[in-house]
């Protein structure tokens, strides 16, 4: 998913740089970009949300089938597997990804930037947003491939 976000914006970025079109085609192109861009970006996110959400619904069913253990078993036994349930949860993601949080603040750098350099403001602001989307997605992939790396070893 992360490939194909950088991919497209590579692609937009690169039809809206290539074309010689009328400004106003420009903008139009720049514009679906742009939208197509942060629903990916949205996507991206929703199935983070989604994985975390069926991380809490196994995490419910695990600690239920723990509890009917706990229930069944001697007062001797409770107290060891009470203490083995314990370290199992594991630490939930919480918040964006850094591969959304790149995206939506290369988005805002590049527009802004792009609205300051360019004679043309709004262009200059959706051309810069969508690259630096684009960027800050990428630059967000590494840092999570990063993370995954080192949460492995």
């Amino acid at each position: 998913m992360k490939n194909l976000i950088i991919a497209f914006c590579t692609m937009a970025t690169l039809s809206v740089a290539c074309k010689s079109k009328s400004s106003a085609d420009e903008i139009g192109i720049a514009k679906q970009a742009t939208i197509d861009s942060v629903n990916a970006v949205n996507n991206a996110r929703q199935q983070v949300i989604d994985s975390v959400n069926l991380e809490k619904i196994e995490q419910a069913k695990q600690e239920k089938a723990n509890g009917s253990r706990l229930r069944s078993g001697s007062s001797s036994s409770s107290g060891s597997s009470a203490s083995t349930s314990a370290p199992a949860t594991t630490q939930q993601k919480k918040g964006w990804s850094s591969t959304a949080k790149g995206a939506v603040i290369g988005a805002g750098a590049g527009a802004l930037t792009g609205a300051l350099v360019s004679k043309q403001k709004g262009t200059g602001a959706i051309v810069g947003g969508v690259l630096g989307a684009g960027a800050g997605a990428a630059t967000g992939a590494i840092i999570d491939k990063n993370k995954k790396k080192k949460q492995q070893q």
